[in-house]
């Protein structure tokens, strides 16, 4: 199945993050496809709505076992709440983000146009997608060892109980709170072949512009961006 132009391709994906498609690496394209991709290309049979529904599953285990073998003081009630905060929509589209799935996400163009790449729906059911063809392929344990790292490198977070909100949702709750207004994205630069595109993005606040952000895809840099102006701002 060729890949659209303008997004990276499964085997880029699979190279990058180090997952096991290498040798076939027709799940993952299941993965990254959603419906409205498959409502537009006839040639194409299977979205990703099975493999979300199956990751679903898969996460509400690994997320509890990490939490088990990571938080021995909580109890049974607090480890419930904690996997039901790290399971939820803003939390999984904030891993997406974190591997930047958006960037390789096949969807139609009405989807892709109204920016459904950057929208924590679809992200979430990407990354759950992501997570069941991982388990099809390899199993429970390369889903441990794809995920766990996420998740150890927010565990001050979650032990905490701070909620996985991204670094643009933080940003614009502050800037709120404070009567600032809501922070504005302008996109200053985009450069590079199609295939590796870099878009540069800078951060306005009310008259004031704060922190740049670059990356592969604007929702990259967007993200990056917010959280260099949280630092700057000593929200971090």
């Amino acid at each position: 199945m060729a890949t659209p132009k303008g997004i990276e391709s499964p085997l880029q994906v699979a190279r990058r993050l180090a997952l096991p498609f290498l040798d076939n690496p027709y799940l993952l394209t299941r993965a990254l496809t959603h419906t409205s991709y498959l409502n537009e290309h006839t040639e194409v049979l299977d979205d990703n709505e099975r493999l979300e529904f199956l990751g679903d599953a898969v996460l509400d285990f690994v997320v509890g076992a990490w939490l088990y073998e990571h938080c021995p003081e909580m109890r049974e009630g607090e480890l419930t709440k904690a996997r039901s905060a790290l399971v939820r929509t803003e939390a999984l589209a904030r891993f997406a983000r974190e591997v930047d799935l958006g960037r390789a996400m096949r969807l139609g163009r009405g989807e892709k146009r109204t920016g459904g790449a950057e929208r924590d729906a679809l992200l979430c059911g990407t990354f759950e997608a992501l997570i069941g063809a991982i388990y099809e392929k390899a199993g429970l344990e390369a889903v441990k060892n794809f995920f766990f790292p996420m998740l150890d490198a927010f565990s001050d977070e979650i032990i905490n109980g701070t909620p996985l909100t991204d670094a643009k949702s933080r940003l614009q709750e502050w800037t709120q709170a404070q009567k600032m207004g809501i922070p504005r994205y302008v996109l200053i630069s985009e450069s590079g072949p199609d295939h590796a595109k870099i878009f540069e993005v800078e951060i306005h606040i009310g008259d004031q512009v704060y922190s740049k952000g670059s990356g592969q895809s604007k929702s990259a840099a967007t993200h990056l961006a917010a959280e260099e102006t949280l630092k700057t701002l000593g929200i971090e």
